[in-house]
């Protein structure tokens, strides 16, 4: 077993693509949770019960609340657009909120034998998991 030791030019590159793919999940999935909960804070309660089962099992108020709770939380892990030295810390708080709620979901949608919503949770936590892992390292 040979062990290969980076160049430190090699090791910046490695570096470079690695924050390119974080930050680029990171958009993903804000994109996602600005484009949901603005259709949970926007549309009629008859349409998002159409397109989802779970909110006739709620009241109109959580699905609200869910809404910006989810464009809040999208905002936040954009955070280090700003100020990367404060940012960092909202966003490692904003990705472990998502994944808690994107894993309540999944949970949810699978109970409830949806299909589709379950398996974009699925995508939601693969894409998830590596920003919370990274970026949460990065913050030490």
């Amino acid at each position: 077993m040979t062990i290969q030791t980076l160049t430190p030019a090699r090791s910046r590159l490695n570096a470079s693509y690695r924050n390119l793919t974080l930050w680029t999940l990171q958009g993903w999935i804000a994109m996602f949770f600005v484009a949901a909960g603005y259709a949970k804070l926007s549309e009629p309660m008859s349409n998002l019960i159409d397109l989802m089962r779970w909110p006739a099992l709620v009241v109109p108020n959580l699905v609200r609340g869910l809404g910006l709770a989810e464009i809040i939380l999208a905002l936040l892990v954009l955070a280090p657009l700003v100020s990367w030295k404060h940012g960092r810390p909202l966003l490692v708080m904003a990705t472990s909120g998502l994944l808690a709620l994107e894993t309540v979901m999944l949970a949810l949608h699978a109970v409830g034998m949806d299909a589709g919503p379950a398996i974009t949770n699925l995508v939601l936590i693969a894409m998830t998991v590596p920003v919370l892992w990274f970026r949460a390292r990065e913050v030490r």
